[in-house]
């Protein structure tokens, strides 16, 4: 219990700020799409691309028991899941680098990343994914540092698991089998932890298939063909897309960039095996996410940003920058920096415009901001019929469902507006 005190804390101070800076009012993106269906109540039975099996059901469950309504329990699921994100990432660099400031600074780093924060604020799947993903490499992380090869089993266990969370996560698939392939040599480990992963994996298309859909289903959707279309990029738009995501990597780590690199490059003098499975997890993740073409590919990149976080805190660790632990508190001015970069962009004519082409959403404060109380709501927007420069019908399409839903149970459309 004491060891483990530092996660414990952790938890419940990042618990506490993203509980105040949650969103006030539904967001826009996804959101409403995911209340929703937790408002219906019905449980998720297919696991394709775009339903979440295991986030949609977690979330009714959750509502089920507890009492709570649907946006409390949907609210309850993601900050929870985004606090204990946090706390894994600190006992992942604790069983890495043995040094405890390192492990708890690169936990606030993750935890005050852009990214990762704004997802812990709003109604979205991906901290529910980020805990499942943070445990796999926790997992893994333990076998090559602690020797626990219990943990192996545990490995496909977590990652088995993500499957049914977000199908991105079989990106990572070759990680784990690379991971295995290591300790071959513990049979009785690796192919009970084979078979397991076997079994989650195979049943994600066995439950489709048993209900009608394709083969293809828990990878593909019907929704859109965001694939189809990254594939037909030029190469101008390629670099552009590299660029951005360069862009998207120093919002979320600022100097700390300098770390992370470093950590890379110690892990590969010091475990190249660990080395090269934690590469291969990056490079497709990081890789897919930077050239698939949605309006919201910043949320991809989080599994890449915990391995990240896991690199800053191991280059932290290093010797050569023991004297960085008395100016670690800087991490505690991330969010300072996050206001600072808004000012500076309001302050500028491009910056001006964009805050007024998005204004129906916050403006600029929705895409530099991560905390989302006091913010724009999707409901208010579309009972007042407002208009969007932009196409935002899918969001809409679902606001108008939710209100439908919302009216029949007595609520006025002054109360929604609220929601």
């Amino acid at each position: 219990m004491k060891r483990d005190l530092s996660a414990i804390v952790l938890f419940f101070i990042f618990l506490v700020i993203y509980y105040i800076g949650s969103f006030t009012r539904i967001p826009f993106a996804d959101c409403v799409g995911f209340v929703l269906s937790v408002e219906n109540g019905e449980f998720e039975t297919t696991a394709t691309a775009t339903s979440h099996f295991l986030y949609t059901n977690t979330a009714i469950l959750i509502k089920n028991l507890t009492g709570l309504n649907a946006i409390e329990a949907s609210r309850f699921l993601v900050v929870t899941s985004g606090a204990a994100t946090v706390s894994v990432i600190y006992l992942t660099v604790k069983s890495i680098a043995k040094t405890e400031w390192a492990a708890i600074t690169a936990a606030i780093v993750f935890g005050f990343s852009f990214s990762f924060w704004r997802n812990a604020e709003i109604v979205e799947v991906y901290t529910y994914n980020s805990l499942w993903v943070s445990l796999f490499f926790y997992s893994m992380t333990k076998v090559f540092s602690e020797k626990k090869n219990a943990h192996i089993i545990l490995s496909s266990l977590f990652l088995g698991i993500s499957l049914w969370v977000h199908i991105q996560n079989i990106l990572m698939i070759p990680a784990l089998l690379l991971f295995l392939f290591y300790f071959k040599e513990e049979k009785k480990y690796m192919y009970s932890s084979l078979a397991l992963f076997i079994v989650l994996f195979s049943s994600l298309f066995i439950l489709n298939i048993a209900q009608g859909l394709p083969f293809k289903s828990p990878y593909s959707s019907d929704q859109g063909t965001w694939v189809q279309d990254s594939l037909k990029q030029t190469p101008v738009q390629l670099i552009k897309d590299f660029l951005l995501s360069f862009f998207y990597l120093i919002y979320n780590f600022n100097i700390f960039i300098f770390f992370g690199a470093a950590g890379i490059a110690l892990l590969y003098r010091l475990n190249k095996e660990m080395f090269y499975v934690f590469f291969i997890a990056a490079v497709l993740v990081y890789g897919f996410s930077t050239f698939y073409i949605v309006s919201d590919n910043y949320v991809f990149f989080i599994p890449f940003n915990i391995i990240f976080a896991l690199s800053i805190g191991y280059g932290l660790s290093s010797a050569k920058y023991a004297s960085f632990k008395k100016v670690s508190w800087i991490c505690l001015f991330i969010p300072l920096g996050y206001v600072i970069c808004y000012n500076i962009a309001l302050s500028t004519e491009k910056g001006k415009e964009a805050h007024a082409f998005k204004k129906y959403k916050g403006g600029l404060n929705y895409y530099l901001l991560p905390w989302m109380n006091n913010n724009a709501g999707i409901l208010e927007f579309t009972i007042d019929k407002k208009t969007a420069p932009e196409p935002i019908h899918w969001m809409t399409f679902s606001a108008l469902e939710y209100i439908k839903v919302l009216k029949s149970k007595g609520y006025t459309e002054e109360q929604i507006r609220k929601l």
